[in-house]
This record gives C-alpha cells, sequence and structure tokens, in this order.
C-alpha cells in the first residue's frame, strides 16, 4: 500500500467520523442525553474531517445556530486547502513509489 493511498483512507475515515460525530450529537441533543464536546467536533475537523463535519451539519441541520461553527467549520477547511495547494506547488520532489 503507498502513501497517497494512506492519505486517501485516512481522509476518508476521519471524514465519516466528523459526519457520524455530527449525526451522533444531534441525536443525543434530541434525547437531552450526555454530548459530544463541541472541542472535540472541531479537533476531528482539524485533523481532517471538516468536510464530513460540514456536510453533517448540514444534513442533520445541526450546530447551524452556532457562528463558530457556522464560520469556523469552512475556515478550517478553507486553511486546510490552502495548506494543500502550497504542499503541492512546494520547491521539493516527493518519490512515489
Amino acid at each position: 500500500m503507498g502513501v497517497i493511498t494512506l492519505l486517501i483512507a485516512y481522509f476518508v475515515i476521519v471524514n465519516i467520523i466528523g459526519f457520524a460525530l455530527m449525526g451522533i450529537d444531534k441525536h443525543k441533543a434530541k434525547k437531552r442525553a450526555f454530548r459530544i464536546p463541541e472541542a472535540t467536533l472541531f479537533i476531528v475537523a482539524i485533523i481532517g474531517g471538516s468536510i464530513g463535519s460540514i456536510l453533517g451539519m448540514h444534513i442533520f441541520r445541526h450546530k447551524i445556530r452556532h457562528w463558530y461553527f457556522v464560520y469556523g467549520m469552512p475556515f478550517i477547511l478553507a486553511v486546510q486547502i490552502i495548506l494543500v495547494i502550497a504542499f503541492l506547488n512546494g520547491p521539493y520532489t516527493i518519490a512515489i513509489m
């Protein structure tokens, strides 16, 4: 398994987790049960699950009234996109095997 394959698998898994956490937290909010901390939701987004978290926010209509989620999650995604573009256009070469 190559490095690129592992990175893709990591990002797919972490985005599925981010999506699922939004759904689980929404379900727990309806049941008035113990909730997932907001810091956990942001950490999952920061480590690569921002797309899944944003999709979960909108599909489950969860955390869409909190400005720090509405603006914070897309900001995290934008920073991640900028970092990937900067990494891909950097002055170095990568040996892919």
